[in-house]
């Protein structure tokens, strides 16, 4: 009978044990949050490079100011370090006579087209169009996601106002959001699989500066 007894404590104490173990492992992993990491540190530059086009980029109060120089071609401010699977985070001001938008693995190489700038791009555009949000693939293959039959998208958007982004690139998938509004996604056949980050101010006629600034620029590497 002391036996008996003996075994059934012990199974009793293995039993406990068990779930103890399973809700630490449980706790644990419900506590795990993914690392963002700034690409913007706030003050200067560093860790970016300028390509194509001579538009002004400054650092100044926290954001990073892209200004417009007339006749020159599309300029892009590029991390120097290539990206694969991420979120991206990064929230954005723009003239409402500006044409903007942000690269996301993207590439510059003397075989194409003397480096010019091209790849995967969020749209950035003020206009009467309202594709913000929309995925372009720069001096390459056009529009991939357009905005012409998400009208909830087309709305997300503010004018003169500051917009928050969220670009999740995941596999050969984009999808894109604003203010927490969905706006495209896309699965693309094309392996093109990672590439650098570019703030794009675009080429213009008008001669007046005009200013693009993004701020809080952040990413999650997946």
């Amino acid at each position: 009978m002391r036996k008996l007894l003996f075994q059934l404590m012990v199974l009793f104490m293995i039993l406990l044990l068990g779930i103890s173990c399973k809700q630490v492992t449980t706790d644990k992993q419900e506590t795990v949050v993914e690392e963002w990491i700034d690409l913007f540190n706030g003050n200067d530059l560093t860790g970016w490079v300028q390509r194509n086009g001579e538009a002004k980029y400054t650092a100044e109060n926290g954001e990073i100011v892209g200004t417009t120089v007339l006749n020159t071609p599309n300029s892009f401010l590029c991390t120097e370090k290539d990206y694969a699977d991420f979120i991206l985070e990064f929230e954005v001001l723009v003239d409402t006579a500006l044409n903007s938008g942000v690269q996301i693995r993207s590439h510059s190489i003397p075989e194409y087209n003397n480096g010019r700038v091209h790849g995967y791009q969020i749209e950035i555009d003020p206009s009467d169009k309202t594709w913000s949000g929309g995925i372009y693939d720069e001096a390459r293959r056009g529009w991939l996601a357009n905005l012409e039959n998400n009208e909830e998208g087309r709305k997300a958007f503010k004018n003169g106002e500051w917009n928050k982004y969220l670009v999740e690139a995941i596999g050969n998938t984009i999808k894109v959001w604003i203010n927490d509004v969905p706006t495209a996604e896309y699965t693309d056949t094309l392996d093109d699989p990672s590439g650098f980050i570019g703030l794009q101010v675009h080429s213009t006629n008008i001669d007046r500066p005009m200013q693009v600034k993004w701020r809080k620029i952040r990413i999650q590497v997946k």
